[in-house]
C-alpha cells in the first residue's frame, strides 16, 4: 500500500492506474511529473480527455470515430466505396492506412465474437453491416461490393469471419480476405505496414473451412 499525502493525488493515481498496463506506481510517477507542469498545461491534459467522451462521434455508417457524424474516410468520394474492409477495431484502421495500400472504406466491429469473455454477435455492428450492404445492392440492382474480412486469425477471429461470411452471402458480389502473410493468431496493429500492405495487396477469396 502507497501512504499518499494527499486525497487529491491518490484519486488521481487510482485514474491514471485504472488504464490498461499501469500500475500503482508508474500511475504515481505519471501524476507526480504532471505537478510539475505549469498549471495550463494539466487544464489542457485534463480537458483533451474530457472531450474523449463528450466530442467524439461515431460514423454512422462504418463505425470508426470522427469529429462529425461521418468519417473523413467515408465523406472522400475519391475513395472506392465498393470495396468494404471489414475490421475489429479503431487501431485496425489506422494499422491498414498507415500502410497506404488500401484506398476503399471500411466497417468497424466495435470486437470479435468471443463466448469466454460475454462477446456475442448482437454485440458487434454486424447487422449494420449487412444493412449497409443492403442499401448497396439496392442502389446499384445487384449486389457489387467486394467484402474484405480483414479480422485477426485465431479462433475466434476465423469464427467471427465465418459469422459474418454466412449473414452476407449473397449481397456483396465478392468475399476476399488477408493474404496469410500474417502468422496465426497476429493482431493487425502489431503487423508491421510492409506485411499488412501485401496482405492487403494479395488479398484471396474468403473460403470458409
Amino acid at each position: 500500500m502507497i501512504d499518499y499525502p494527499s486525497k487529491v493525488l491518490q484519486e488521481a493515481v487510482e485514474a491514471i492506474s485504472s488504464l490498461p498496463g499501469v500500475g500503482a506506481r508508474s500511475a504515481l510517477r505519471l501524476a507526480l511529473h504532471l505537478l510539475k507542469q505549469p498549471e495550463e498545461n494539466i487544464h489542457h491534459f485534463a480537458g483533451a480527455i474530457d472531450d474523449l467522451a463528450t466530442k467524439i462521434h461515431y460514423c454512422k455508417e462504418c463505425n470508426m470515430i470522427s469529429d462529425s457524424d461521418h468519417c473523413a474516410i467515408c465523406s472522400d468520394q475519391k475513395r472506392d466505396h465498393d470495396t468494404i474492409c471489414v475490421v475489429e477495431s479503431v487501431r485496425d484502421v489506422m494499422s491498414i492506412e498507415a500502410t497506404g495500400q488500401y484506398q476503399g472504406v471500411y466497417h468497424v466491429l466495435g470486437g470479435i465474437i468471443s463466448p469466454i469473455n460475454g462477446i456475442g454477435p448482437g454485440d458487434l455492428a454486424i447487422d449494420a453491416l449487412v444493412e449497409r450492404l443492403k442499401r448497396a445492392a439496392s442502389e446499384s440492382q445487384k449486389p457489387q461490393t467486394e467484402v474484405i474480412l480483414a479480422l485477426s486469425g485465431d479462433v475466434e477471429g476465423e469464427t467471427t469471419s465465418f459469422y459474418i461470411y454466412r449473414k452476407i452471402a449473397g449481397l456483396a458480389a465478392k468475399i476476399s480476405t488477408l493474404a496469410r502473410g500474417l502468422g496465426f493468431g497476429d493482431d493487425l496493429e502489431y503487423a508491421d505496414s510492409l506485411t499488412l500492405g501485401r496482405s492487403i495487396v494479395n488479398r484471396q477469396e474468403f473460403r470458409p473451412q
